[in-house]
């Protein structure tokens, strides 16, 4: 049975209670009517002329040509199937592909799904993003997990909680052992198209490696969440045919609604991805320098992709003490380092997740800052002026 989902749990009691959500995962979003502005008048008219009922199981045809265009030249659109959230994915995935007696490996720190659905197939083994390194990951330690009943390889970049893109020469090392040893790459791309620097973004595994498998959604790097539409895309079309399967006993298919007003937005991409990075890099220059206001208070790390980064507190009264406070007493959610502990390898315990792709967050920063000084962790004025 799947433990507690510890970190959907928290957002369940506070999301929609709190003032400022400043852990959210997601990018600034969008109305329906923004998005159908992206497109034509027939685009409008077509989508309110859509009937309600049953859509394809693998997705619209509208959907999966958006989505195997987005990746580019190389993917065609039978090689996409399309899941209700990247959840679904990545639960029918692991199941589809992992059978009690197999063993996979998994990044650490990660988003507990990526864990404990293949913890409640078979074996899994953790590779760590090494805190002292700058969150790196090291090729070899992955080879040294590798049994001779491996399956499966799951990878996370830009990688949430951390922010942390590897080098492309580490992801080819990594696209190079699952080729070797005949494993699925199962690619969590959830944030592509928000690293900091765009010659870092790394290729789709889906185009890079046979058995590569791009796990997308609308809800990160589009801002777009409340569509509930996300995908698998593969070369391997027996891997998907077997995850469809496995989609037959969850959702059965997407609404017919969320798959139209996605398939728009992913054909404007360039202009929604554009205007999200100029606000993330707006954002992310008030959390440096928050951050840098308490140098005694706080340890920064400089995310390189996503919207989310996971700076250490180093307040004596310890991080879980500090996320509690600001959420009940000033009404921030921040989300700390125990919605994040692993079963299989140590996660810092001092940390928190901030996120930072909202239009609100120097707001919630500015509330923030004022507990700090309320509760007296910090003395006077932020800055130290009288």
């Amino acid at each position: 049975m799947l433990p507690e989902f510890r970190l959907e749990q928290y957002f369940s009691q506070w999301e929609f209670r709190a003032r400022y959500n400043l852990a959210a995962s997601d990018a600034e979003t969008m109305s329906i009517a923004e998005v159908l502005d992206l497109g034509s008048a027939e685009d409008r008219r077509r989508f309110l002329d859509l009937r309600l009922g049953y859509i394809e199981t693998d997705g619209t045809p509208g959907l999966r040509d958006a989505v195997a265009a987005w990746y580019g030249k190389g993917l065609a659109a039978d090689q996409v199937l399309a899941f209700v959230g990247a959840e679904e994915g990545m639960f029918c995935a692991m199941h589809a592909l992992l059978q009690p007696g197999d063993h996979a490996i998994v990044t650490v720190p990660n988003y507990q799904s990526t864990e404990e659905i293949p913890l409640s197939i078979c074996d899994v083994t953790g590779v760590a993003l090494r805190e002292a390194a700058q969150w790196s990951l090291d090729p070899d330690e992955i080879e040294a997990a590798i049994r001779p009943n491996t399956r499966l390889l799951a990878i996370n970049f830009p990688n949430n909680p951390t922010g942390k893109v590897i080098a492309p020469e580490v992801f080819e090392a990594i696209v190079d052992l699952a080729a070797r040893y005949g494993l699925y790459l199962l690619s969590d791309e959830v944030y592509r198209g928000l690293e900091r620097n765009g010659a870092s973004t790394l290729p789709p595994a889906a185009l890079r490696y046979q058995r590569g498998l791009s796990l997308g959604v609308m809800s990160k790097s589009f801002g777009l969440p409340g569509l509930r539409v996300g995908w698998m895309a593969s070369r391997d079309r027996e891997a998907l045919a077997r995850m469809a399967r496995v989609k037959h006993y969850l959702s059965i298919a997407g609404a017919g609604p969320s798959e139209f007003l996605s398939a728009i937005a992913l054909s404007y991409a360039d202009r929604i991805l554009d205007r999200l990075r100029r606000l993330i890099d707006r954002n992310l220059e008030l959390v440096r320098e928050f951050f840098g206001e308490f140098p005694d208070l706080f340890e920064w790390y400089e995310p390189e992709g996503g919207c989310v980064a996971f700076p250490r507190y180093l307040g004596g009264d310890g991080v879980e003490e500090f996320c509690r406070s600001a959420v009940e007493e000033a009404g921030v959610i921040l989300l700390p380092s125990s919605l994040f502990q692993s079963r299989l390898l140590p996660v810092a315990r001092d940390r928190f997740r901030i996120g930072f792709g909202r239009e609100n967050c120097g707001a919630a920063l500015d509330v923030l800052r004022e507990h700090l000084v309320r509760t007296g962790r910090v003395a006077g004025s932020p800055s130290g002026a009288a």
